[in-house]
C-alpha cells in the first residue's frame, strides 16, 4: 500500500521586535488585521520572552567606586504565523505602515 506525501504547508512567518511593547502591540494588530482581510489563517500573536540588556557604570570618573548607576534596554518581540497565504496577502503584508522604531521580519515557509 503506498502512502501518500502530503504536500507542505506554506506559511509566512513573522518575528516584530522593539524596545516599546505598545509600538509591538499596534503593529502585531495592523498585521493581524490586515493578514485576515486577506483571507488567510493568523496564529499568534505569540510573546517571545523579553531580553534585557543591563549595563552598570561608575557615575564618577577618578574616585567614589561605590557610587554607580544601572541601566536596562528591554527587546520585546512577538511571533505571527500566517498559515495557507494567498498572493495577496504578501502583497498587503509588504505595503503595511508600522510606526518607527519596529522591526519586522518576514519569512515564507
Amino acid at each position: 500500500m503506498a502512502t501518500k506525501k502530503s504536500a507542505p504547508t506554506n506559511k509566512i512567518r513573522l518575528i516584530v521586535k522593539a524596545f516599546e511593547h505598545k509600538l509591538v502591540d499596534d503593529a502585531v494588530a495592523k498585521i493581524v488585521a490586515t493578514a485576515k482581510e486577506s483571507g488567510a489563517v493568523v496564529v499568534g500573536p505569540v510573546p517571545l520572552p523579553t531580553k534585557i540588556e543591563k549595563i552598570t557604570l561608575n557615575r564618577s570618573t577618578f574616585v567614589n567606586k561605590n557610587a554607580r548607576e544601572q541601566f536596562e534596554i528591554r527587546r520585546h518581540k512577538r511571533l505571527i504565523d500566517v498559515m495557507d497565504p494567498t498572493p495577496k496577502t504578501l502583497e498587503l503584508l509588504q505595503s503595511i505602515n508600522i510606526p518607527s522604531g519596529v522591526g519586522v521580519e518576514i519569512k515564507v515557509m
